[in-house]
């Protein structure tokens, strides 16, 4: 069981940035990658972000890509998304999730709040 803890969270105006962690303290040997997930308001949960946990591998959305980062520290357990130039359509709860193979993602946190104000 890996167990995923989300952090970093908040309010900010557009055009501001926000990073938020997620640690997964215990048993991650069996983790495949990692990813940000995000849900706004009565739309469906989209992925955001990939990051293989043992290599350099990195996928984006169309809408992350030269604005998010995604990275990650295994020597602390933590990955990480560094979110710059916020857009109000970026407010969302934001997830990260990890799985043990390349297919079902195994494993989610509980979501932190990102509200972006105009």
């Amino acid at each position: 069981q890996v167990q995923l803890v989300e952090s970093g969270g908040g309010l900010v105006q557009a055009g501001g940035s926000l990073r938020l962690s997620c640690a997964a303290p215990g048993r991650t040997f069996s983790i495949y990658d990692m990813g940000w997930f995000r849900q706004a308001p009565g739309k469906e949960r989209e992925f955001v972000a990939r990051i293989r946990w043992s290599g350099v591998s990195r996928y984006y959305a169309d809408f992350a890509k030269g604005r998010f980062t995604i990275s990650r520290d295994n020597a602390k357990n933590t990955m990480y998304l560094q979110m710059t130039s916020l857009k109000p359509e970026d407010t969302a709860v934001y997830y990260c999730a990890a799985r043990a193979t390349a297919h079902t993602w195994d494993y989610w946190g509980q979501g932190t709040q990102v509200t972006v104000s105009s």
